[in-house]
């Protein structure tokens, strides 16, 4: 084990405990090929899967997996009109579990989330029987604080040029703590707690995954 990924291993502990603390479960896995073998195990087949925007789904294999799976997958990206959307978001709330990343997760087990429609930090907070967290440790931070700063410098402007938006953090690199009109730094979640015991579930991963 590499000095990196034993470091990682020992924050994760940490992260885990506090995670508990918090009414949600955390695990620890070195690569994301045992993560997702441990999570499709966890998910009794005909489960009905929906998810929200993240690049570390993908980059993990996990949607992959969903998709060669025995499952009944809700895309939003199928939708062709805002009425199709909206069924289908609806759809996304009745799910048994609900895949997405976190923007930025605290040392102390905090999920930091910002968003543009809304619809992921909307099934984080309730809906979904279950949310099925994929995290690589390159989303860990300090505080709330740090967070934040995190997303905005490191997600958003990759994210806004992966999307193709018209917002001055595409055309910079920087956060302009803009309004515009494509502007997708909405609403700033923070999950300090889950009401519910055991329906947030992190994955963190020793690898960097998503931005």
């Amino acid at each position: 084990m590499s000095y990196k990924k034993e470091a990682y291993a020992k924050t994760a502990a940490g992260i885990i405990k506090n995670l508990e603390k918090r009414n949600m479960e955390g695990y620890y896995f070195e690569n994301k090929e045992d993560m997702v073998k441990a999570v499709l195990e966890m998910m009794p087949e005909n489960s009905i899967i929906s998810w929200g925007g993240s690049a570390s789904i993908t980059e993990s294999g996990m949607m992959d997996a969903l998709k060669s799976g025995n499952y009944t997958l809700i895309d939003r990206m199928t939708a062709k009109t805002p009425q199709e959307s909206r069924e289908i978001f609806a759809k996304t709330v009745m799910s048994d579990y609900f895949f997405c990343s976190t923007n930025a997760i605290t040392l102390n087990g905090e999920l930091v989330n910002i968003d543009g429609n809304g619809n992921r930090v909307a099934c984080i907070i309730h809906g979904p029987a279950h949310v099925m967290m994929i995290v690589g440790m390159n989303k860990v931070v300090s505080d709330v604080e740090s967070a934040v700063k995190r997303i905005r410098t490191n997600a958003c402007p990759p994210n806004a040029v992966r999307l193709n938006l018209n917002t001055p953090c595409a055309l910079t690199g920087s956060c302009a703590d803009c309004q515009s009109p494509d502007c997708f730094c909405c609403q700033i979640a923070v999950t300090r707690r889950s009401r519910h015991a055991g329906r947030i579930k992190v994955f963190l991963v020793g690898e960097e995954l998503g931005f």
